[in-house]
């Protein structure tokens, strides 16, 4: 019984480690992206471009 205790311990010195790790990184700037936002301009123009424009459509007939 003794040894579910250690265990316990054990899992939430490792749990608690594992979250103290986490918001380090977070308030560290770890997982800030730099690398998107200076790509996206590229990528926006072609979502606009492939949109059907109602405006311009023609009838066929």
């Amino acid at each position: 019984m003794s040894a579910i205790f250690i265990l316990i311990a054990a899992s939430l010195i490792v749990a608690l480690g594992f979250l103290a790790a986490f918001i380090w990184s977070v308030k560290s700037g770890q997982y800030d992206d730099d690398y998107t936002p200076s790509v996206r301009m590229l990528f926006d123009d072609n979502l606009k471009n492939n949109t059907p424009d109602k405006n311009n459509t023609k009838k066929q007939d």
